[in-house]
């Protein structure tokens, strides 16, 4: 995986629709959601980044701005066939890295609960009860960066 990119992709863009397509692929359609208009409006205020393999877009997530200090990582997606491989891991890093060199301090994130061991993995802490998002388990989570 040596020959992963990281880009950051523009809302509106045919690289966020594609950023769409996949994070639908994994996220939404396994639980008989879709994204509407309006969520997808909401996310103009947020920094959208992809990992690439050959120009191919294989993992991506969205930093959303909370306020000055603390920022949100939304919407983390790898391909199927390519999870297990460690590109979230090195995803999550750099987007961690961005957020660090815009100014935040501090990550947060509401983790499906089947992935709070892999966050957790890469140092963040569980704060609170477990919720329901988008109909199933979530926690939060925060990590200084």
């Amino acid at each position: 995986m040596d020959a992963l990119i990281f880009n950051t992709i523009a809302h509106n863009s045919p690289e966020y629709m594609a950023e769409v397509a996949l994070r639908h692929a994994i996220l939404r359609q396994p639980l008989g959601l879709v994204f509407s208009a309006e969520q997808l409006a909401a996310e103009a205020d947020s920094q959208h980044i992809g990992a690439y393999l050959e120009q191919t877009l294989v993992a991506c997530l969205v930093l959303k701005p909370l306020n000055p200090r603390q920022v949100q990582m939304r919407q983390v997606a790898v391909d199927t066939q390519l999870q297990g491989k460690g590109i979230g891991r090195r995803l999550v890093a750099h987007a961690e890295m961005l957020a660090r060199q815009t100014g935040y301090q501090e990550m947060h994130l509401h983790a499906r609960e089947s992935a709070v061991a892999f966050y957790q993995s890469l140092g963040y802490a569980t704060h609170g009860e477990l919720f329901t998002e988008i109909g199933i388990p979530h926690c939060l989570m925060v990590k200084g960066l």
